[in-house]
């Protein structure tokens, strides 16, 4: 089964211009379930390439939340987190205590739950829920 960000692919499908850098700052970006914060992707990236920089890195995510290909995820407390899946819709699990995020597909339609009511004349067209709980880790630990 192929992992939901396929980003590498997705943005050679687009044209868009891919130097050294921006590869590996998407290298760095794909799989599931990743959430990582900037100087966290500067830090993967430079392991990868030493010579790339700070202002790179934060110019090519810059450029990737432009393009709708990674989406800036806030929690609460923590640096923003980008995620490279977002061409497919989701909500994220977050664990109150370690910051651990787990992307999700509940069933159902979100928008319809919100009644006509509570809407103040908005129209809805995405959905955006975080469900918050401890992890199996963190439950251990506490015993």
């Amino acid at each position: 089964m192929v992992g939901m960000s396929d980003l590498l692919e997705r943005l050679r499908a687009r044209g868009w211009r891919m130097t050294a850098q921006r590869r590996v700052v998407a290298e760095v970006l794909a799989g599931e379930h990743v959430h990582l914060a900037a100087d966290e992707v500067l830090e993967r990236a430079s392991a990868l390439l030493p010579e790339i920089s700070r202002t790179t890195v934060y110019n090519t995510l810059g450029e990737l939340v432009a393009l709708g290909e990674v989406t800036e995820v806030s929690t609460i407390g923590r640096a923003k987190l980008y995620d490279p899946n977002a061409h497919r819709p989701h909500h994220h699990l977050v664990c109150t205590d370690c910051g651990t995020i787990r992307d999700v597909h509940p069933d159902g339609d979100l928008p319809a739950g919100l009644p006509e009511s509570e809407r103040f004349g908005f129209t809805v067209h995405a959905v955006e829920v975080t469900f918050r709980g401890r992890c199996a880790d963190c439950r251990a630990l506490s015993g």
